[in-house]
């Protein structure tokens, strides 16, 4: 095989990504040679590629991208729950000094990646791990979803949004939403009953739930929306947040006795701890989107290695409607 490959480099944060070539890696003890397929982009890679996120450094010059699905090209010594030739999906990298995904392969720590769900094509794979990892730490693992929950998503039609609303009604939850009024049939479509984002809390609690609040509220937004979620939060109830930035008073959700959990998504990346969760969310992941309870809204444009900053600033300037995914192998 060649020793260089087609890669998105960040030579240095804040500067545009070069398309040019970069070292091949192969595939050391635990690791899994990936040939990249397609590669899902989030808003965190922005940040990244600014050297802006603190919590997420990636030293340049270096491949950006976290989400990835591929073609299993080789395997290393001590992996045998995948073999050359299976189709596989994973938040791979792109922070911490590991490589990303914008690029033709990537030596990926087995323990991150799963089989992708079988009705879905590889492209639309890549839309999925990130988002589904964050949907699920929050609901599942923190917080504990019960069928019969009355549960709140703020930003709702979001690309870590729509995946929560859809996991939280799989799992038996009566779901609202939150945004914008043009994202209202993107909302309705995942399941949940739109609220207008503009709405006064009180008037969506006492119209939604009987004035008694939500036993569960996940706030994908930050800000404004993680106080209004203080609010809105039943008695005993728990709020789940992944942007937790900022100063926020916990009076309101102090005096309702009710619970606070962040969600990192990236901390297996960053210290190697919990890799092996990431494996198994993405199992189940995989089970709700071949059942249909689960399916990722994916923009319809197409993008290559070739015009991923085009993406990007899709990315940036919000006019996506789903996720972005860059096809990687046409460009190898």
């Amino acid at each position: 095989m060649p020793e260089f490959m087609r890669a998105a480099v960040m030579d240095a944060h804040g500067a545009p990504l070069r398309i040019g070539t970069a070292p091949r890696p192969t595939a050391g003890p635990g690791q899994v040679l990936l040939r990249i397929a397609a590669a899902g982009l989030n808003p965190l890679d922005l940040k990244v590629m600014e050297g802006a996120a603190a919590h997420a450094r990636h030293p340049a010059p270096n491949i950006v991208g976290m989400d990835a699905a591929g073609v299993v090209e080789a395997v290393g010594q001590g992996v045998d729950r995948f073999h050359e030739g299976d189709q596989v999906y994973g938040m791979i990298g792109g922070v911490g000094g590991h490589q990303g995904a914008l690029a033709a392969f990537a030596a990926v720590d087995a323990d991150l990646l799963a089989p992708k769900p079988a009705n879905l094509g590889l492209r639309e794979a890549a839309a999925l791990p990130l988002a589904f990892i964050t949907a699920w730490e929050g609901l599942v693992d923190r917080a504990g979803i019960a069928r019969g929950q009355h549960v709140l998503v703020h930003g709702g039609a979001g690309g870590v949004g729509h995946i929560v609303v859809q996991l939280a009604k799989a799992s038996g939850a009566e779901v609202f939403a939150t945004g914008s009024s043009g994202r209202r049939d993107d909302i309705e479509r995942s399941g949940a009953s739109f609220i207008d984002r503009s709405e006064a809390v009180d008037d969506y609690v006492r119209r939604c739930t009987g004035s008694q609040g939500f036993e569960l509220i996940y706030d994908t937004v930050g800000g404004g929306a993680l106080d209004a979620s203080f609010q809105a939060v039943r008695r005993f109830g728990h709020v789940v947040s992944a942007l937790g930035w900022g100063t926020h008073a916990l009076a309101p959700l102090s005096f309702k006795s009710a619970t606070y959990s962040g969600v990192f998504t990236l901390l297996p990346l960053l210290t190697g701890e919990g890799r092996a969760h990431h494996g198994f969310i993405l199992r189940e992941a995989a089970k709700l989107v071949e059942a249909g309870l689960v399916t990722p809204q994916v923009d319809h444009r197409r993008f290559t290695l070739e015009t991923v900053s085009d993406a990007y600033r899709a990315l940036q300037d919000g006019s996506a409607r789903g996720k972005l995914v860059v096809d990687i192998a046409a460009s190898d």
